[in-house]
This record gives structure tokens, C-alpha cells and sequence, in this order.
């Protein structure tokens, strides 16, 4: 009887000793443990996160023909980023002239096309952007313009007006990235012209890609966010109340220079040329000067040219010299 005592003992200290020094030896380890960091929700549209990222090649479907003329065809085409599906009016040039053989395959290069802010309830496809992406179309260049999200047939803008702003990058990034799936496009000939707040798009996706697209702007926004947007603020219906808002409680929780193009310009890798208006009304001229001096001061490859009495909009006369210059930069670049 004691001897079975004593097993009995014995089975059951032995269990107990490996779970006192198992304790012992991870304890400290178990206390110090930190609890795992918790991602918030905007912290992936940051841009040392968005570098991180891989934007896999989708289908661009070319869902509709919008008109076909001798020298283009113009199509309603449609794509995905992040799950969002994303609208957009694509030119596609019918002269062979301007094709590029690369063994079996014929191909132009590309433009992706960058508007500035239009209200919603105005918009219409290719709004801001159709001018200038039919005279590139006419000489040689697949044009891609975007609606983005809440414009078009995209899907609906984020309920937090911030994350639809952060999405923009995160739809060029993705629509790049596809440029593949068009057979007649030269993934490796792409360019970006932007204009306003496309222009911010614009650098952006340069200083995100790290990819040498040559790229034109046209008044681009070069201002600090949330500088860049709190600056219209008075142009609102409620002059800014609910912007102001959603900032501060924004910088509650994130850090604006990462979010914002001005932290970010040695990222640029591209050449650049920038049009710029003496009186435009929506982009201070001082926007960029101050942009392209700290261009100059990085050593980056940028041109400036700046046009007197012009607007923002480039509807005062400027317009044909403008596009003529981007026809010879693009061609320069991407022929």
C-alpha cells in the first residue's frame, strides 16, 4: 500500500516539476511579451507602407466603345484596385504608324491621365482630363484616364472622405500595374500627366513607385497635406467645418508627413515637366516655385515653364503651346 502511495506520489510531482520549471523558464519571456501592435485602418495608405506594397496586374476591360474616329477609338473601360472597381475612358489610336514592333507583339505606349477635383454632381467621364488626352491620342499614345472612386461607374467613394483621398495612389498603382492586359499597350513605355490635384496624384505615385514614368504637371498641387486641402476649405458649403473635423481627429491617431508629398520628394525618380500659370486662381504660382526649387535642390530632372495670364484651367490661350511641349516631352521619353 505505500509503495502505491509513493508511485502515486511520484506520478503526480512529476507533472507538477515540469510545469513549475516550465513557468520559471518562460516567465520572463511571457511578462515582458509586448501585446501585438494593432494596424489602424489608414496606417496602409501611408507611404512607406504603400512602397511596401505589390499591386497585382488585373483584367482593364474595355466594356463599350464611347466613339471611334479616324485617328482613336475611345472606350468606356473598367478595373480593380483593392477590391474597388474602378471606371475610367480609354483612347486607343488606330494608326499603325505609331506602333512599336517588339517581336510579335505591336504596341503603343501609354498615358494614365490625372484630373483635378470635379464636384461629383457635375461630373461626367474624361471631365478635366479629354482635351489634352485626345491631342496625345492623335499622335500615337494609349491614353488612360480614371474616373476614381464615387465618379463614373466606379464604386462608391469611402464613407471617411480621407481614405477615398489616400485611395487615389492605391487605383493609379493598381491600373499601371495592369497595363499588360491591353494587347495593343507597352507596359514598359508609361508617362503620367496630371493636372491640379492630379498633379499631387501625379507625385505620388512617383514618389510611391520609385519608377521612372516621365510625367507633366499642370498647376499641380504641391502644398503639404493637410495644408493641400484645408487651403479650398472656405470654398465649401459649411467653409470647412466637417474638414476640419476629420483632420484633427486624423492627426489624433497619424502622423500627416507621411502621408504627404513634400516628405517624400526624394523618392522621385522620374523626369518632370511643370506648366504653370502666372494667374491661376486655384494653384499660387509660389506653390511651384517652391516645388520646383526644392526639385533643383534634390538635382532632379525638371523643366518649368510659366505662362503669362494664364489660368488654371490653361483656357486663356497657353493651351496649345502647353500640350505641344508635353507631345515633345512624352516623345522623347517614351518613342
Amino acid at each position: 500500500m505505500v509503495k502505491r502511495f509513493a508511485l502515486l506520489g511520484f506520478l503526480l510531482l512529476v507533472p507538477l516539476g515540469l510545469l513549475i520549471i516550465y513557468i520559471l523558464t518562460n516567465e520572463p519571456r511571457l511578462l515582458s511579451a509586448e501585446a501585438p501592435k494593432v494596424l489602424r485602418p489608414l496606417q496602409r495608405y501611408s507611404f512607406n507602407s504603400l512602397r511596401k506594397e505589390k499591386f497585382p496586374e488585373v483584367e482593364i476591360e474595355l466594356v463599350k466603345i464611347v466613339n471611334k474616329n479616324e485617328a482613336f477609338t475611345t472606350y468606356e473601360f473598367k478595373f480593380f484596385a483593392w477590391g474597388k472597381k474602378i471606371t475610367g475612358l480609354a483612347n486607343i489610336p488606330n494608326n499603325s504608324n505609331f506602333i512599336k514592333t517588339s517581336g510579335a507583339k505591336q504596341k503603343y505606349p501609354v498615358i494614365i491621365m490625372l484630373r483635378g477635383y470635379v464636384d461629383d454632381k457635375v461630373y461626367s467621364p474624361g471631365m478635366g482630363t479629354k482635351r489634352s488626352a485626345d491631342f496625345l491620342a492623335n499622335n500615337g499614345f494609349i491614353t488612360l484616364a480614371p474616373d476614381f472612386l464615387g465618379y463614373g461607374g466606379s464604386d462608391k467613394a469611402y464613407t471617411n472622405a480621407l481614405q477615398t483621398r489616400f485611395d487615389a495612389p492605391v487605383e493609379v498603382l493598381s491600373l499601371i500595374s495592369s497595363i499588360e492586359s491591353l494587347k495593343s499597350a507597352d507596359s514598359e513605355r508609361v508617362g503620367i500627366w496630371g493636372h491640379s490635384n492630379g498633379g499631387q496624384i501625379a507625385i505620388s505615385v512617383l514618389e510611391i513607385a520609385h519608377k521612372p514614368y516621365p510625367t507633366t504637371l499642370w498647376a499641380p498641387v504641391t502644398k503639404p497635406f493637410p495644408e493641400s486641402i484645408l487651403f479650398y476649405a472656405s470654398e465649401m458649403p459649411d467653409r470647412g467645418e466637417y474638414l476640419r473635423k476629420i483632420i484633427g481627429d486624423f492627426e489624433k491617431d497619424y502622423d500627416s508627413r507621411l502621408y504627404s508629398i513634400t516628405d517624400n520628394v526624394k523618392w522621385i525618380n522620374a523626369p518632370l515637366q511643370l506648366h504653370q500659370g502666372t494667374k491661376d486662381e486655384s494653384v499660387p504660382i509660389e506653390w511651384s516655385n517652391s516645388f520646383i526649387a526644392r526639385m533643383a535642390s534634390l538635382n532632379k530632372d525638371v523643366s518649368y515653364y510659366t505662362y503669362n495670364n494664364e489660368n488654371h484651367n490653361f483656357n486663356s490661350g497657353s493651351w496649345e503651346k502647353a500640350i505641344k511641349r508635353d507631345l515633345t516631352f512624352f516623345k522623347k521619353w517614351l518613342f
